[in-house]
């Protein structure tokens, strides 16, 4: 049981349990592993929760109903695997903004956040034009060889590439 408390575990132990679960995931639901739509989905419960069931009125939400779903579950599960995983592993440290956001951008939090928002809310748009997150093609698409997932996939490793490149050139 000591695996469970290492910092840091093989990636290729860590893939093979993500390809197992969407095995797993195929044989008991026929549904890939994804998680942009809960997103959608928990939108649509906030809307619902704040302007009542006049959320039902919109198209998206009478096919992608706005419901704690397996695909909601799973979303939390990621969120509380990864906390257990840090406590577990000694790596949890909470701060408001991250070491190396404040050596390279500066210690405001409310610029953190607002960083922050904007970037979720650009990949939340990016998620529903490609039709999937980098979980649902990068994994699950993959996975069935779909070729739109395998372009989509190309393109969010060339982004990443890309990023990485223009925010740490020459430091």
């Amino acid at each position: 049981m000591e695996w469970l408390f290492l910092q840091r575990w093989s990636p290729y132990v860590a893939g093979a349990g993500i390809g197992v679960l969407c095995w797993v995931a195929f044989l008991l639901s026929n549904k890939p592993l994804a998680c942009s739509t809960t997103y959608a989905r928990t939108a649509g419960m906030l809307e619902r929760l704040l302007g009542g069931v006049k959320v039902y009125r919109r198209e998206f939400f009478r096919q992608v109903p706005p419901i704690v779903d397996w695909q909601w579950m799973l979303v939390l599960g990621v969120f509380v695997g990864g906390l257990c995983a840090a406590v577990l592993g000694g790596t949890l440290h909470p701060s408001w903004v991250p070491h190396l956001w404040e050596r390279w951008v500066g210690a405001a939090p409310a610029l953190r956040w607002l960083i922050a928002l904007i970037g979720g809310i650009i990949m939340g748009f990016g998620a529903r034009w490609a039709d999937g997150c980098t979980s649902g093609h990068g994994i699950s698409g993959t996975l069935q060889l779909s070729v739109s997932s395998w372009i989509a996939t190309i393109c969010f490793f060339a982004g990443g590439i890309a990023t990485a490149v223009l925010l740490f050139a020459g430091r």
